[in-house]
């Protein structure tokens, strides 16, 4: 008892004292301060730039205000989004254009991206080359690409002049992108070579979480690659299924810089977008109002298909 006593003793004395409360609460102040400062840049730069143009945009929905107008606006309630809805052809075929667009480059995009991350995951030589070389076009800019792009499409310009060769000169060629019927079509060819190298390092980051050992287990069950992909690589990437369907979605649905540069919205408005739609309104038309009802549209339908692709595929459990 007197030993065991003694070592208590001992211990006791070689621990530090506690500080006392007093100068623990002044540390925790004075962390809350230094946290507070460090805090105040970022909320002022969301309220200014994010959270204060939103509500901005939210009031002027309901006005018919104008970016230059020697009149100030005027409150016209639902007027705006009646307009859109009962009047406004080109904003009708604005949302068949967007949906179109998604519906083609979401799965399309994402499955490629797959196929390319499992292909440069494999242990072969250069694959960091081939992995430079597919991501390469994603830090390029939109601008650029699209210019490229356009010229690519000319009647005269690489497009044609490759199918001309690979059908003995049997293609005449033509103006993809002065074609109601093809131009479309031309820009979903590039906005999927665009930004299909990003969603390969998204699905590569994910394939490569998966641990060895799960695929070392199957191969001892006797599986085969594609019983393997199906029922060990595809459930393993959900989650990154998930962020990678929904940025692919929001992404399409924001489709702007290649539409407003390759095509303006034509021709005959077969490659208007949504967005450019409220760029178009709102600035060129100075139609500020209108421009912010039709963002206010915008906004509730990229949020409720979020929502539901969330709800979808969200776990059972």
């Amino acid at each position: 008892m007197a030993l065991a006593s003694a070592e208590r003793a001992a211990v006791t004395a070689a621990a530090p004292p506690s500080p006392p409360k007093a100068k623990r609460r002044s540390h925790s102040r004075a962390e809350q301060r230094a946290g507070t400062a460090f805090a105040i840049p970022g909320v002022v730069l969301l309220l200014v730039f994010v959270i204060g143009p939103a509500v901005v945009s939210l009031v002027l929905a309901f006005t018919n205000a104008r970016l230059i107008s020697p009149t100030p606006p005027e409150f016209v309630g639902l007027e705006n989004f009646q307009r859109a809805f009962a009047e406004d052809d080109l904003f009708h075929k604005s949302i068949l254009n967007t949906f179109l667009f998604a519906a083609i480059v979401v799965p399309l995009q994402g499955g490629l991206g797959l196929v390319l991350a499992l292909l440069v995951n494999q242990r072969l030589a250069g694959r960091n080359f081939f992995r430079t070389v597919f991501f390469l076009p994603v830090i390029t800019s939109m601008v650029v690409v699209s210019l490229l792009w356009r010229f690519m499409y000319q009647e005269d310009g690489l497009v044609n002049s490759a199918l001309s060769m690979v059908t003995g000169g049997a293609w005449a060629g033509q103006a993809w992108l002065s074609e109601p019927s093809t131009a479309l079509g031309a820009i979903v060819v590039m906005s999927v070579w665009q930004g299909v190298g990003f969603h390969m390092i998204i699905w590569l980051a994910g394939l490569q979480t998966i641990p060895e050992e799960v695929y070392e287990a199957g191969e001892l069950d006797g599986t085969t690659p594609w019983q393997r992909f199906r029922h060990l690589t595809l459930p393993l990437l959900k989650p990154t299924f998930v962020f990678v369907l929904i940025t692919i979605t929001i992404a399409a649905m924001s489709l702007f810089v290649q539409v407003n540069i390759m095509t303006g919205g034509g021709p005959v408005g077969s490659t208007s977008t949504l967005v450019l739609q409220i760029v178009q309104k709102g600035f060129q038309q100075q139609q500020m109002g209108y421009g912010a009802a039709l963002s206010l549209i915008f906004f509730c339908i990229v949020l409720a298909l979020a929502l539901v692709q969330r709800r979808l595929t969200r776990d059972k459990d």
